[in-house]
């Protein structure tokens, strides 16, 4: 049995220095509609998207392990954690201004602020922080099950290691029937 190495990753300098020109303004994009979602089209989610989709772009890029080594997930879990505590936060100091969970018009009657600040807030540090920090969770939590070991992540049977290893059973197994 010969020891073949799946490695999944190729440096393209096409490909990075596609995305090292694209990958600036995609960000830029992406804060761009987190921060202006309560005017116009997007919000937290999409602009939240945006960002994280960039970061994934890198990892396509310049490799999905200097990738992960650069965004730890001790930083991964508190960007998420804190996106969640600080949406919580906010609508329970709606709570304690004397109104219901993120009931924002409870800021102009105590404050005298515009509502919509309220919702501002969570969409920007609340929605986009939780969105953001899931995609790329998410991604790394994929990406993970594919390595060197087990290039078709199948616990590392490839198609031709699949054919030399025999049935335990010692029943021939036909896809036909």
């Amino acid at each position: 049995m010969s020891e073949s190495v799946d490695d999944t990753y190729t440096e393209s300098q096409v490909i990075m220095t596609a995305v090292k020109i694209i990958a600036p303004f995609t960000l830029t994009y992406g804060l761009f509609m987190t921060f202006h979602g309560g005017d116009a089209p997007g919000g937290g989610f999409q602009g939240g998207t945006i960002v994280g989709v960039t970061v994934l772009m890198l990892a396509f890029a310049f490799g999905i392990e200097p990738t992960r080594q650069w965004l730890r997930n001790s930083f991964l879990a508190g960007l998420v954690t804190g996106g969640v505590v600080i949406f919580g936060a906010i609508g329970l100091a709606m709570i304690a201004l004397g109104g219901d969970f993120l009931e924002f018009y409870r800021l102009k009657e105590v404050f005298h602020i515009k509502p919509k600040w309220g919702l501002e807030a969570v969409e920007i540090a609340g929605i986009s922080l939780i969105v953001s920090g899931t995609i790329i969770s998410l991604f790394f939590t994929m990406a993970a099950g594919f390595s060197p070991d087990r290039p078709s992540g199948t616990g590392g049977v490839s198609g031709a290691d699949a054919a030399e290893t025999p049935n335990s059973s010692g029943v021939e197994v036909n896809d036909d029937d």
